[in-house]
């Protein structure tokens, strides 16, 4: 294959040049094997040309995939569904929730907790091996922003205003409280310094490097609703009303898709994707 030396167009705005083997490793991630990888590929390459966007050449292999295999299209589309969860943070705040919960934390969203100062509404509250974590989420609802050094400073002021009281507790059930900030995107440098600096600790799309949200979703099987590929926007917003925001909630809670008025043909499949996607 011959080389193709050329830039292209980030979701920024930004020229970068391109890089076959970050189109190689994007796919592999979705579970395709190493022949349906190599021949998407080869198809993408053939249709590239200077200056093509990101996202056309997310949406060729993206259609490939879903000819391929319906569940590597699903995986691949990872972060674009996680946006799909807004435009609200809320669906996010839940899916995080989720996430941790299926990790060992018992959770809760939406808690008002009082401050030294004021009360607060914490996104999330998430309790495992006697830490009690608090946890706020910064949503993106489109590529390209991301998480910059004003949230983590908004964020540690909140949780300094909370520690204490929590702390101060009788009866408490934890022995110590950790503040999360939590991103759909990445970290600017700024951000990530001054969060680490002061003892937060940050979750992003890959950080920590290894463990961050995508690599805690592959590795348990943990995909939100929007990353289906046979259900409809509507029936997904539906779901999603319902607070059924990861696949592994509809595999338990098959009677949400008879609500829906879903044929048993087509109820079938659905319940095959889900399946196949809830396997880590």
């Amino acid at each position: 294959m011959e080389k193709k030396e050329f830039n292209i167009i980030k979701s920024t705005g930004e020229r970068t040049r391109f890089s076959v083997e970050k189109l190689r490793n994007s796919l592999k991630s979705s579970g395709a094997t190493h022949n349906l990888v190599n021949q998407i590929v080869d198809q993408v390459m053939d249709e590239l040309y200077p200056e093509i966007t990101t996202r056309e050449i997310y949406n060729r292999a993206y259609a490939l995939l879903k000819k391929a295999k319906s569940v590597y299209a699903s995986k691949y589309k990872l972060k674009k569904a996680i946006y799909e969860l807004g435009p609200t943070g809320f669906p996010f705040e839940r899916f995080i929730a989720g996430v941790l919960h299926y990790s060992g934390y018992e959770t809760k969203v939406s808690e008002a907790v009082q401050g030294e100062c004021v009360s607060h509404e914490i996104d999330v509250l998430a309790m495992k091996n006697g830490t009690l974590n608090i946890i706020e989420c910064k949503f993106h609802s489109e590529d390209g922003l991301n998480c910059n050094i004003k949230v983590p400073l908004y964020i540690h002021s909140r949780y300094n205003d909370v520690k204490g009281p929590l702390q101060s507790q009788k009866n408490k059930d934890f022995e110590d409280t950790l503040g999360w900030v939590v991103t759909n995107t990445r970290f600017t440098g700024d951000a990530l310094q001054y969060g680490k600096c002061v003892g937060l600790y940050l979750l992003s799309w890959d950080y920590p490097t290894g463990d961050g949200l995508k690599d805690r979703i592959d590795r348990l099987g943990l995909y939100p609703i929007t990353v289906s590929t046979l259900l409809t926007n509507r029936e997904k917003q539906f779901l999603l009303d319902r607070d059924v925001v990861l696949c592994r909630q509809l595999r338990q809670d098959l009677f949400y898709l008879d609500h829906l008025g879903i044929s048993n043909g087509r109820k079938e499949n659905i319940i095959k994707e889900m399946k196949s996607l809830c396997i880590s």
